[in-house]
């Protein structure tokens, strides 16, 4: 790994550091005064999706050549982790950017890049993965939702759940089942949801947190889409189409958990100074100190950790054990610091008005999308025994 500072990594370069500066801007101004608003509504505005596009934070890696921004993966981690660092990561531009995206961009028809992602990139369409089901979580393979070929069309009949930006989305990757059971038998659809007969969205579904990412049950009741909407050419490609950025969709994870683990321990800090309690500040107790050694020591850690991850996939190099392990323990560190923060803070820290409270909410989910701990572990395990 080339050399550079926590706050100024070797993957950063001057460029990346005025968009970062923008992208902070445009979150104090756009972000900030409505996250409680958000929350409550369950979703983010069509409104600031829009100016998020106006402003360049969408389709940031897209090709320009399709409307996209022509940057590298680099501009996508400066706005996934500065919206983690300020607390905004209820806005899932990340979702959309760099785990929604890939699958049109790399995969995609030449057609199918030409009419959508000037779309996204825009912020005039939103766009979700729509993979989990209510009896296949991690298990993909488990797939019930079926594409019927019948002519130049598809039928799609089944169900999805915990489908990030499901209640929004103008456009989905659907993964069906075309073939036989197992992995060989999963294709992938795009889906347009305006004016599908058909297809409903089911209730909003009542999160611990992350409100705003309009999370939805789907529901497909003989959808018809045109043949042209398969992913790839061929039927049964679908499980190696989303092996292909697992990497990718976990080391985004790991970004936003090392972002949130330092915004806490910041917040913490903060607090701690201020906070008196018999004759002094929390933060001249001992055992203040040594908590708050050891979460910023863990921070600090993980924070390399990431920036190592980041500059490999950059070089293309990042393999997938890694990225797991990445997604692993930065996701675990996450609770554990957060937890020890929230305890500093005593009763406050239980109260919805403190950010360390919507912290302590929100990172909860990091241990289980993305794919969950026990199947990172199971994945760095594999890796162990494979190679003796």
């Amino acid at each position: 790994m080339t050399s550079g500072s926590a706050d100024m990594p070797a993957w950063m370069d001057d460029d990346l550091v005025i968009f970062r500066d923008a992208v902070d801007r445009f979150i104090e101004r756009e972000c900030l005064p409505h996250l409680e608003e958000w929350d409550a509504a369950g979703a983010v505005p069509r409104e600031i999706w829009r100016k998020a596009g106006e402003a360049g934070l969408l389709m940031a890696s897209a090709p320009a050549e399709y409307g996209g921004g022509g940057a590298s993966f680099a501009y996508d981690v400066v706005i996934t982790e500065r919206l983690s660092r300020f607390g905004a990561h209820g806005f899932s531009i990340p979702v959309q950017n760099c785990i929604f995206a890939p699958y049109l961009v790399h995969i995609g028809s030449e057609e199918q890049k030409r009419k959508w992602i000037p779309r996204f990139a825009s912020g005039e369409w939103i766009g979700a993965i729509a993979m989990s089901e209510p009896g296949a979580g991690s298990d993909l393979k488990a797939l019930r939702c079926t594409a019927v070929r019948d002519g130049d069309s598809y039928i799609i009949n089944g169900q999805k759940i915990f489908t990030t930006l499901g209640m929004q989305a103008d456009l989905l990757m659907v993964a069906c089942r075309t073939g036989e059971q197992g992995s060989g038998g999963i294709s992938l659809f795009f889906v347009e949801t305006n004016d599908c007969p058909g297809f409903t969205r089911g209730r909003k579904l009542d999160k611990i947190g992350l409100n705003a990412h309009a999370t939805a049950e789907l529901f497909f009741a003989d959808v018809r889409i045109p043949a042209s909407n398969l992913v790839g050419e061929v039927e049964g490609q679908g499980f190696t189409q989303m092996m292909f950025n697992l990497a990718q969709e976990r080391l985004i994870v790991a970004i936003e958990s090392s972002a949130m683990i330092e915004r806490a321990v910041a917040e913490t800090v903060a607090y701690v100074k201020d906070r008196k309690a018999f004759g002094k500040t929390v933060m001249d107790f001992q055992n203040t100190q040594f908590v708050l050694a050891d979460c910023k020591t863990e921070s600090v850690v993980g924070k390399a950790f990431v920036n190592q991850c980041i500059e490999e996939h950059l070089q293309g190099t990042l393999d997938p054990v890694t990225a797991a392990m990445a997604k692993l323990w930065l996701s675990e560190t996450q609770g554990k610091v957060i937890d020890r923060c929230l305890q500093l803070f005593g009763g406050y820290g239980y109260i919805n008005e403190y950010p360390i409270a919507h912290m302590y909410r929100d990172s909860r989910v990091s241990r289980i999308y993305g794919g969950t701990s026990e199947i990172m572990r199971l994945i760095v395990a594999r890796s162990l025994q494979a190679n003796g």
